[in-house]
């Protein structure tokens, strides 16, 4: 099975569940406002890291971020790293908010 990638709004946070054994593996944390999603924390079990699933995660949770039309305020590390990496994403963030997060 796949890794899966789901909404927690009760706990403000993306979760990804490992597909083998149906853990939670890890989880974006985020504050929503209004038309905005502001990305704060993300953390993979330790006994879960080499496996791609951070990036699956984020991927995730801005995919779904981009369904809902919400801009997206990566402050955590991991987020704006990882949008930095993938283009494709960049535009979820307000242009002119880009500079703070050196994107």
């Amino acid at each position: 099975m796949e890794p899966r990638v789901t909404d927690n709004p009760e706990q403000s946070r993306f979760e990804i569940f490992d597909g083998e054994s149906g853990e939670l593996a890890g989880f974006a944390e985020y504050e929503r406002s209004n038309d905005q999603m502001a990305f704060t924390h993300t953390e993979i079990d330790p006994r879960f890291e080499g496996r791609g699933l951070g990036g699956r995660l984020v991927r995730g949770a801005l995919d779904s971020a981009r369904e809902a039309h919400l801009e997206v305020l990566p402050f955590c590390s991991f987020v704006r790293s990882w949008i930095g990496k993938h283009p494709e994403y960049i535009a979820l963030v307000p242009e002119d908010r880009r500079p703070r997060f050196q994107l």
